[in-house]
């Protein structure tokens, strides 16, 4: 897909505005998705959980896109996007990547894929980057957290067992493109794919130290503790990236970088399960 209609597709996003209201709708966000679901086979739409926040309802939206059969088992890759509020960069991403999926599901060949665009509602509401009860949700994971929307996810992570993990963020000191690699010794070998694709639309962050880590060539190895991930227990563990895109850069362009980042991820790794079951 080229960069012109990517950017047409952008622009038909009715929530893609530089004039955001005092409060972000979820429900319009989430339109285009639920008006596929209601048609098409490949794709499900679910909420997961429910907490109340200000004497409101809230659930955890996610939903299940079921790519082509492409061997005995479906790849199982949780995608992830909006555990802080306000970078609502990867939560657009998301929305676009499924329905792009929906025209392409090829892209997703041998794959079950669990999207959840909007980790943390009430601060995607708020434009903040914690939750309304002032937490910082990406530091509570594993940790015996009281807080609804990390005890949800986390029954997630645990229930479906995810091959791969993905997150997606926006990094507001950085002037580039820039990963973080942990879990499998593969998740190597899939993360430097996915920045080279992602280089066609934003500059890499080849910067020494990112975020107050040591990286090399835009990829960070150590991360910070109780951010989103795959329980603590859990053998073998599955590949987990984070994808951080620069603040500044126009919103198309990251959008663009984030969805041929994924595209690229899941098409290294199936090549990668291909060669495993043929040795």
């Amino acid at each position: 897909m080229s960069l012109l209609e990517f950017k047409t597709i952008s622009e038909k996003n009715p929530v893609i505005s530089d004039e955001q209201p005092p409060r972000r709708s979820i429900e319009k966000l989430l339109e285009p998705l639920n008006h596929i679901a209601e048609k098409s086979p490949r794709f499900l739409s679910r909420n997961t959980g429910y907490f109340e926040s200000d004497k409101r309802g809230y659930s955890l939206p996610h939903y299940v896109f079921l790519g082509p059969k492409g061997g005995d088992e479906p790849i199982r890759i949780g995608l992830f996007a909006g555990i802080h509020g306000d970078e609502q960069e990867g939560v657009l991403a998301l929305v676009q990547f499924l329905r792009l999926l929906h025209l392409k599901p090829e892209w997703a060949t041998g794959y079950c894929l669990f999207v959840y665009p909007v980790c943390n509602p009430t601060g995607f509401e708020d434009a903040t980057r914690n939750s309304r009860s002032g937490k910082d949700l990406n530091r509570e994971f594993w940790s015996n957290s009281g807080e609804p929307e990390i005890h949800l996810l986390q029954k997630e992570l645990i229930a479906h067992a995810f091959h791969g993990i993905i997150s997606l963020h926006t990094d507001d000191t950085s002037e580039g493109f820039y990963g973080f690699a942990h879990g499998a010794t593969l998740t190597k070998h899939l993360i430097e794919p996915a920045l080279n694709a992602a280089g066609e639309f934003l500059p890499r962050n080849n910067n020494e130290v990112i975020d107050g880590f040591r990286a090399r060539n835009g990829v960070i190895r150590k991360g910070y503790q109780g951010i989103l991930g795959a329980p603590p227990q859990v053998r073998p563990r599955p590949f987990e990236i984070i994808l951080e895109s620069p603040k500044a850069a126009p919103e198309y362009l990251k959008e663009a970088a984030f969805v041929t980042s994924l595209k690229t991820i899941l098409s290294e790794y199936r090549k990668f399960i291909a060669y495993a079951q043929n040795l």
